[in-house]
């Protein structure tokens, strides 16, 4: 299939455009620059200049692919504006064709707020914090599109590990820089997790189905608790501390994000299993903290 994956040169998008590649589908990737891009076809994966900002440097490539991912995320105040306005410009791309289109959006197991001890699916009511509120309208939009020749899915990764990192990243960089990967509140909730590979194929095995109008979730079955896994990173990093930041200072020090990573979830997956077969190959991140150190320090490498 011809593919469009957003965000390409991104944590996640980077991953999901590769696996795509990897499995024959012929894939292009937007990015920023010609160096990431140099990077993406170096894994066969075709790059298209260009920024959310300015879709009329990619909106030929949208027109032409029978997929398009909408993996991308900008760090900025324009964060929701930009990823609402992307993810309706790949929909009126796929309402134009006139052959069957896929869209497929990414958002985040956080929208599910605070479970506790319980577990959520899929037909769990939305919760957001603040930081997150906007997807939820979001994803609605989305999946409002499922309809006629266009079919659409959504995509709830857990918080993301291995390869570079992601949050865990800071847990390394922190026991590195500073001898203590740092955390917020006691540490005793739990992040819904998934490795990168493992969300990589879920991508492949969703868009290469014939499903439209779902949600699916993106965890593994790993249930360590924050403060586990914040202490095996910062020995992993050769330090061992933890410092525990309450939530209030931590909200004066990161913003909003320092609610999601409060937070205490248990999310469940089954549904992806049951109806694509994916299961997830990582056990956890506890399990193989010590190289996921390694690829994070490879990574950092000049």
């Amino acid at each position: 299939m011809r593919i469009l994956v957003t965000g390409a040169s991104g944590y996640i998008g980077s991953a999901v455009a590769c696996e795509l590649a990897r499995h024959g589908h012929e894939v292009r990737g937007l990015v920023r620059g010609e160096e990431k891009g140099r990077a993406l076809a170096a894994r066969e994966v075709l790059p298209v200049l260009g920024t959310m900002q300015e879709p009329e440097a990619w909106i030929a490539s949208a027109r032409e692919a029978q997929v398009l991912v909408h993996c991308a995320a900008e760090a900025s105040k324009r964060y929701h504006e930009l990823d609402r306005a992307t993810a309706e410009r790949l929909i009126a791309c796929a309402r134009e064709a006139e052959s069957p289109r896929l869209v497929v959006y990414t958002s985040g197991v956080w929208v599910y707020g605070d479970t506790g001890a319980h577990s959520a699916d899929e037909s769990a009511r939305p919760d957001p914090p603040a930081l997150v509120a906007p997807r939820v309208e979001t994803e609605a939009l989305v999946l409002a599109g499922n309809r006629g020749r266009v079919r659409t899915l959504v995509l709830r990764p857990g918080c993301v590990y291995g390869a570079s990192g992601s949050l865990t990243a800071r847990w390394f960089e922190g026991a590195r820089t500073t001898g203590s990967a740092s955390i917020v509140g006691d540490g005793d909730n739990r992040w819904a997790m998934v490795h990168v590979e493992d969300l990589a194929r879920l991508y492949r095995r969703a868009l290469e189905s014939a499903f439209g109008g779902e949600v699916f979730n993106a965890t593994d079955r790993s249930r360590s608790t924050v403060a586990e896994c914040a202490t095996a990173a910062s020995r992993a990093a050769g330090a061992g501390a933890v410092e525990r930041v309450p939530l209030a200072d931590a909200t004066q020090r990161m913003g909003a994000v320092a609610h999601c990573l409060a937070l205490s979830q248990h999310v469940d997956s089954s549904k992806a299993a049951r109806l694509l077969g994916w299961q997830p190959r990582h056990a956890g991140f506890v399990d193989g903290v010590e190289r996921y150190h390694a690829a994070w320090r490879a990574s950092r490498a000049p």
